[in-house]
């Protein structure tokens, strides 16, 4: 057995490829036109072995067959660093030295307990305050000044696992840059997006403008009730938060 496996002790195998390709997509190993698997490669200490995904631990932890049928826990986001063709191309001595990212490893070896605990941030350790004399720190300057107020930080949503009944109303039509196709992706934006059970308020999501969703001939302005999995993802180029992912039993509302 090679030193760099990380063997899983148990892992949820992908029920067939449509599972697969969903799940690649999320992990950004496809782009969201992609209809089919494909090979990947697992680059290390100058090896290059075919290997393919054949499930996950956790979200943040995919399982790879190599070429021998061995099996190896691996982070999604490493897993794409190593198909760059470029990826490796260090001096000799980094070469030697080259190993899966701390975090990767860390978060791997962790699953296999069946126990993450989430990281603690550190507090920044802040320069000690002179003392001054008592009599110049009266009350009065404990209390805000006026006029200001402090802003406090928003509640992050808390988006369900599952697929949930959605309503939302087109913004805008765009395209975003797509690194593995000679062509923009067609995206929509939309606005007033909202979980119907139980009831959450969204505010802004996109998804990708499919050809299912290019049947309905939307057009801005329009709301549709749909059933999806919605997930943090950012918008490339635009500030929009959420992604919906995989819409089915759309239905647009008459106005």
């Amino acid at each position: 057995m090679q030193p760099f496996l990380i063997e899983p002790a148990a892992y949820t195998a992908f029920s067939d490829e449509a599972a697969l390709i969903e799940q690649c997509k999320e992990w950004n190993l496809l782009s969201e036109k992609a209809t089919k698997a494909k090979s990947f490669f697992y680059k290390r200490n100058g090896l290059v072995l075919a290997c393919r995904l054949i499930g996950y631990v956790d979200k943040m932890t995919a399982v790879i067959e190599l070429e021998d049928k061995r099996l190896h826990c691996i982070h999604p986001s490493y897993l794409k660093e190593m198909q760059a063709s470029t990826y490796g191309q260090k001096s000799a001595v980094g070469a030697e030295e080259s190993a899966e990212p701390e975090s990767a490893v860390s978060a791997v070896t962790a699953t296999e307990t069946s126990s993450v605990s989430p990281a603690k941030e550190t507090p920044e350790l802040e320069a000690p305050e002179a003392k001054k004399p008592q009599a110049e720190e009266p009350e009065a300057a404990e209390q805000p000044p006026k006029g200001k107020t402090k802003k406090e930080k928003p509640l992050k949503l808390q988006l369900p696992e599952e697929k949930v009944k959605m309503t939302a109303t087109v913004k805008q039509f765009t395209t975003v840059p797509n690194n593995f196709s000679d062509n923009d992706d067609e995206v929509i934006i939309y606005e007033a997006v909202s979980i119907v059970e139980p009831a959450t308020e969204i505010g802004e999501a996109w998804s990708s403008n499919s050809a299912t969703i290019k049947k309905l001939e939307l057009e801005i302005g329009d709301t549709i009730t749909f059933e999806a999995k919605i997930i943090a993802k950012k918008l490339t180029r635009h500030p929009v938060p959420y992604k919906i992912n995989n819409p089915s039993k759309i239905q647009k509302q008459e106005s």
